[in-house]
């Protein structure tokens, strides 16, 4: 069975989740999605499960954590989530909004807030460690057949996340930075469902004009441009350049996108 983590922890704390989860399912495939999300980033996080996730086999079990809120009164969830083809997928994490865009992503899904004490790795709970001690052991033992029902009652008032919704207007699109990556390329919340540029299309976007190209290398080197990115949304990129230091933009900033 597959098991992904995610998480903003870097170097030293998903070994510890690693153990705990091959203690209890020592066949598990585990894949590290990423332990690089910028620190308490639950955004970043969102995005980045969510143009994962989709891609796993049927059954995966998806593990994130990225939680600024742990120790306090948020809750831990596990999410079974259903394609229209019934592929189905778990996710397990903190109820803080990071699971939900990537659970949405596969199809309907429920949420049930885990309570069950024969999930933890023991009674000594960490207030600080819930990746290593509720959402690790919770996922392996799904990961092994646990009924997901039997992890606690199903929530219905779920902490949700979106991307926000772009808007389209007569000769203009309107929208935000959902993320930035390690190239520097700025993914936008535009959906390529409202995007009718065609290659060559010249945008104007933070007053500069921008090329609208099926691919990084169809611009000269330094160049910004824009596409539509493997993950379907927008992006401003600079071939072999960084497009976030380039327009001096982070994740948030709004964006107008007029032809």
């Amino acid at each position: 069975m597959v098991i992904t983590l995610l998480s903003d922890f870097g170097d030293l704390y998903p070994a510890s989740m690693k153990g705990v989860i091959l203690g209890i399912a020592p066949d598990a495939n585990i894949v590290d999605i990423s332990h690089s999300i910028p620190a308490q980033d639950v955004l970043a996080g969102a995005f980045m499960l969510a143009a994962s996730a989709k891609y796993f086999p049927p059954g995966t079990v998806h593990i994130a954590v990225v939680d600024p809120g742990v120790g306090t009164k948020r809750r831990a969830i596990a999410i079974r989530a259903e394609s229209k083809n019934n592929v189905i997928h778990y996710f397990i994490g903190p109820d803080n909004g990071l699971l939900i865009p990537a659970a949405g992503s596969i199809g309907d899904f429920q949420v049930f807030e885990i309570t069950n004490k024969i999930l933890y790795r023991d009674a000594d709970v960490s207030a600080t460690f819930h990746g290593r001690d509720i959402f690790a052991p919770a996922g392996a033992h799904i990961s092994k057949g646990f009924e997901i029902e039997n992890v606690g009652g199903q929530i219905k008032d779920f902490v949700a996340l979106d991307f926000g919704k772009a808007r389209r207007f007569k000769d203009s699109i309107e929208g935000s930075i959902i993320f930035i990556d390690t190239f520097g390329n700025i993914i936008t919340n535009i959906h390529s469902e409202i995007v009718d540029y065609r290659p060559g299309d010249v945008l104007d976007i933070w007053n500069e004009r921008i090329v609208f190209q099926s691919s990084y290398g169809l611009s000269g080197e330094g160049e910004p441009l824009a596409l539509i990115g493997s993950h379907s949304y927008l992006e401003i990129a600079v071939n072999r350049g960084s497009a976030a230091q380039f327009f001096n933009k982070k994740q948030g900033d709004g964006l107008l996108i007029k032809t």
